[in-house]
């Protein structure tokens, strides 16, 4: 039995939390929100008040929030996991999907509290989390990665390693920014599909088994001519113009070009200052449809 602090319970984080308590572990949740963090306590975990709290002798410490303004107030403060006591050597593992910059000082942070710092963010659905199937795209020394893959197992099926911490961050942002491309142009093809009285269902099937065909194409087609924008199970737009925004960030740092990425950024903006930050990534369509209301 390994004691791990939780912090963060949202889609994502819920559905590990329960894999590291169904495991066996000696889990202390924390949630900015504590009725989420006393639903999962029922399955055999402990609820702290505080960050700090949940980190009182723990051999990892666990985080998967919302982005940089979430993570900061989880480690930092007086009531933040670095200022815990924590067991010696223990881990510091951030699960998020945060920009280049934090994440870089985050890890020089961990380590100047002594910890060993994983950067892990991960790729998955909720059902994926549920069932110990995500990806984890590591950045750490390799040593350190080593010891903590066992922790790490519960909700994850591999683990790539991609170099030191921020490297995982890296990938990530890239990524998703490609992710966020893809289901721009996506909302942009079943318009155009529908302009030319194409039957909405019937080019989702087709999509998902031609070419163009990719996890993120397939799911949002068959959400926007379902007309299905529900968060629930999905990734909420918001959150999507987030990650956008922190891989172009990264991508003006490193002086790349990401003009696509520039393009998919303005058109998630809109969806979200129209209102539909909280529906589902799908309903970057209404933005498009509505473009000149």
């Amino acid at each position: 039995m390994v004691r791990i602090a939780f912090l963060g319970l949202g889609n994502m984080g819920r559905p590990m939390a329960a894999r590291l308590i169904g495991a066996g572990n000696d889990v202390a949740l924390y949630n900015r929100t504590g009725a989420k963090a006393r639903a999962l306590a029922a399955t055999g975990a402990r609820v702290a008040a505080t960050p700090r709290e949940a980190a009182e002798g723990a051999a990892a410490i666990i985080s998967m929030v919302g982005d940089d303004a979430a993570s900061r107030s989880v480690w930092l403060g007086p009531d933040g996991a670095l200022g815990g006591n924590a067991a010696a050597d223990a881990f510091a593992i951030e699960c998020s999907t945060l920009s280049h910059d934090w994440v870089l000082e985050l890890a020089h942070l961990a380590a100047r509290a002594g910890l060993r710092y994983i950067d892990c963010p991960v790729t998955g659905q909720p059902e994926q989390a549920a069932a110990g199937e995500l990806m984890l795209l590591a950045g750490a020394g390799r040593d350190d990665l080593a010891d903590a893959r066992g922790l790490l197992a519960p909700f994850g099926r591999d683990i790539i390693h991609f170099g030191p911490a921020g490297s995982g961050t890296a990938y990530k942002l890239m990524v998703n920014l490609m992710g966020s491309i893809q289901i721009a142009s996506v909302a942009e093809a079943m318009l155009q599909a529908e302009a030319a009285g194409l039957g909405l269902d019937q080019v989702a099937r087709a999509l998902s088994t031609g070419a163009a065909a990719s996890p993120q194409v397939i799911r949002n087609a068959c959400r926007m001519a379902g007309g299905d924008h529900d968060p629930v199970g999905g990734f909420a737009g918001r959150w999507r113009l987030k990650d956008t925004l922190y891989g172009l960030a990264l991508a003006r740092k490193l002086g790349a070009s990401a003009l696509l990425g520039e393009a998919a950024a303005g058109v998630f903006q809109k969806s979200v200052d129209k209102g539909f930050g909280d529906a589902n990534e799908s309903r970057v369509i209404d933005a498009l449809r509505h473009a000149e209301a």
